[in-house]
């Protein structure tokens, strides 16, 4: 095992990943050029070239300590999987030799007959196959019980049906590639042969002490707790933001940073956030198949290493009701197989022409698909924190800054205006754009799509979340309008002029989407409702786009998925909400009956008997009975809430058909969860603290 303290930093980053830099030092040189030109999708991969790919994988594996090997994926759970087989293969004389062979590279076969399918296959056909993701890197996870070879790979059925988030997430990306492609010859590059899609997610979560956590059955089955008073102070202050790390939160950190570091994750960032106990990581940005396996592995690392630490790690989007809830800001871009980020602001008027081109892509799909990138971040957890104090609304807006702003409003409306923030001018028919800065904006913590100087910054996404659907979504959005725009631009003799236009025609159709203010503010959703941009509150609602007819057709004409696929997935999506609530809701009513009340029933008696024995000897207006009084109201209205909870979840168990079942659970158990909380969490403020028998918010908070 590495010492970490010990190790250079440079030597210990990427042991325990199988990059590109492992494989060219391991592999033939033919062999390597063999395997980068696959996934730079110029080939297609050979059994052969698997075969020594194999081999030097298995090789490299072993010396590392490794006895088995998993083909690691992402099923329709949100969730990673996977199944382990050892190396091993007996010999005719009682012996073992370590085998891997290309074929087991490749492919692997999971029982498949319990994973999430919305219908797609019987429960009894339990065939799926697993298949190696060539652009995202092996590496190896290491604990206690030994070291293990993962390999990041696509899951489908017998029949080829996706069942994970992977497929459609490369097929997105081939698709944004295609048409990105198509615009960029289409404005005379001919240099450039793929464009990929890059993502940098952010990633925010509470520590909490492990000891209190394992006291709150709440927190062990649902993430969140169900019932939970403020104390007197919350994050009001603001002290908890970036502040001084503790030492014990330090240790954790500087862990956690070395286990990602170890498999080639590139953690760079890490503070306190706003929340007491909430904290946040950011690593550099990398193409969007390999962040979206190493977001996974940050989740995972997140969780093992505050386990090492005494800690439990909370990735619930709302686990604490009263402070910040936490997201999961997916940083996302597209580049160029040669190095141009297209949503960087040139310093000349051809490079700015593009940059302006792409950018306002964007607006039109994220005007356009508002619907479908809403349904992107749609699930029961984020429900509880879109809209609230510290995240953005659930209205789908994009955020671009003043002197942006400007300068595509004046495009829009045919205007020439000098601008002073960029000494540029702009004049209406004219061939070229004006250079502008890199940092052409302020960034705007409120806006669910802000452009932050080379990238959007997508913040409505849950911390809990796989990046892998919002990502997809944003990429067939976009490529679908830059399809139309290379079909505008492959048919003009005057390329400079159709740039102009479309850029004017699109933006001047689609800035109703664009808003630079206070995302946070009540006008806001009037200013919306106004412009009539969609305001959808909730995740049954969000997720019902994914069944519309322009929806399912958007995704076959780009092939990410099929009619069945996306029905499939609004079912599974939709029976998650469902189970999650059921669960919430059970929750609720174990703790309010077992714990709860019994805590208060017992403590109104013991204040009623105070209250006794003080009058017996005298004593006048004896304040007990008041409690006592106040407490057992309290107690009796928490156990009618609860037995209505009991009804109106049984009937939500009962209701047959998932869509039906999962807006019962929206509209009728979750306003009764609710009812029972308020009473229990007024008990809370009234029941002694020795007797009350969860731990408070006071100490999951502030103690670490």
């Amino acid at each position: 095992m590495i010492d970490f303290i010990k190790t250079p930093v440079a030597e210990l980053y990427g042991s325990n990943c199988f990059s590109n830099a492992v494989m060219r030092e391991r592999l033939p040189k033919n062999i390597y050029k063999e395997i980068v030109a696959v996934q730079n999708e110029e080939k297609e991969l050979t059994l052969e070239v698997a075969e020594v790919v194999a081999t030097a994988m298995r090789d490299w594996a072993i010396s590392k300590g490794a006895s088995h090997y998993t083909h690691w994926f992402h099923p329709l759970t949100g969730l990673t999987a996977e199944k382990h087989d050892s190396f091993i293969a007996p010999t005719s004389d009682g012996r073992v030799i370590m085998e891997f062979s290309g074929k087991e590279l490749i492919k692997g076969e999971p029982d498949a007959s319990s994973f999430p399918s919305g219908g797609l296959r019987a429960t009894f056909e339990a065939r799926g196959y697993t298949a190696w993701d060539v652009t995202s890197p092996a590496f190896l996870k290491q604990d206690t019980t030994g070291t293990t070879l993962c390999i990041p790979t696509a899951f489908i059925s017998y029949y080829g049906q996706a069942l994970d988030k992977k497929v459609p997430l490369l097929k997105s990306i081939e698709a944004l590639s295609t048409q990105a492609i198509r615009v960029l010859r289409a404005i005379g590059n001919e240099n450039s042969k793929r464009v990929i899609s890059t993502v940098g997610p952010e990633q925010e979560y509470f520590l909490v002490d492990k000891k209190l956590y394992d006291r709150r059955p709440d927190l062990i089955l649902t993430g969140r707790t169900v019932f939970g008073s403020m104390p007197a102070k919350g994050q009001e202050m603001e002290d908890h933001y970036f502040g001084a790390i503790k030492e014990r939160v330090a240790g954790f950190m500087r862990e956690l940073n070395t286990e990602l570091w170890k498999v080639g994750i590139a953690a760079k960032t890490q503070h306190n956030e706003v929340a007491p106990n909430q904290f946040e990581i950011a690593p550099v940005y990398t193409n969007t198949t390999a962040a979206v396996d190493a977001n996974q592995l940050v989740m995972e690392t997140i969780r093992n290493v505050a386990r090492r630490h005494g800690m439990e790690a909370l990735l619930h989007e709302k686990p604490f009701a009263g402070v910040n809830g936490s997201g999961k800001h997916n940083n996302w871009s597209i580049a160029t197989d040669d190095g141009i980020n297209l949503f960087e602001p040139g310093k000349n008027p051809e490079s700015n022409a593009r940059f302006l081109l792409f950018a306002t892509a964007v607006v039109e799909a994220v005007d356009r698909y508002a619907l479908l990138i809403r349904a992107s971040a749609a699930t029961s957890a984020n429900d509880h924190r879109l809209g609230a104090n510290e995240a953005p609304p659930a209205i789908i807006s994009i955020f671009f800054g003043g002197p942006l702003t400007e300068i595509l409003e004046d495009i829009a409306s045919g205007k020439a205006g000098h601008h002073t923030d960029t000494g540029s001018t702009i004049k209406l028919g004219v061939t070229s754009l004006p250079a502008l800065p890199k940092d052409v904006s302020d960034r705007n913590r409120t806006s669910p799509f802000a452009f932050t100087g080379n990238k959007f910054e997508f913040r409505m996404v849950g911390s809990s979340q796989s990046i892998a659907t919002p990502n997809t979504y944003l990429n067939i959005a976009v490529a679908q309008v830059l399809g139309e725009f290379a079909d505008k631009l492959e048919k003009a003799s005057d390329k400079n002029e159709a740039i102009q236009t479309i850029i004017k025609e699109s933006y001047a159709a689609h800035r109703r989407v664009v808003f630079n203010g206070n995302g946070y503010a009540e006008e806001w959703v009037r200013e919306a409702e106004r412009r009539n941009l969609p305001n959808v509150g909730n995740a049954v609602d969000a997720l019902a786009v994914l069944v519309r007819p322009e929806t399912i057709a958007l995704f076959e004409r780009h092939g990410v998925l099929s009619a069945d696929e996306s029905e499939s997935r609004y079912h599974i999506y939709l029976e998650k909400y469902a189970k999650q609530i059921n669960i919430e809701a059970g929750v609720t009513i174990d703790l309010a009956q077992r714990y709860i009340f019994p805590a208060a029933s017992a403590y109104a008696g013991k204040l009623a008997q105070t209250a006794v024995k003080l009058a017996d000897i005298g004593v006048t207006n004896i304040p007990q009975v008041k409690q006592a009084k106040q407490i057992a109201e309290l107690a009796a209205e928490l156990f009618d809430e609860t037995t209505k909870l009991e009804t109106v979840l049984t009937t939500a168990q009962e209701t047959e058909g998932v869509i039906d079942q999962a807006k019962t659970y929206f509209e009728k158990v979750i306003p009764a969860m609710n009812a029972v909380r308020i009473r229990g969490d007024k008990l809370e403020k009234l029941v002694s603290k020795d007797v009350w028998p969860l731990p408070g918010y006071e100490e999951l908070l502030f103690t670490l």
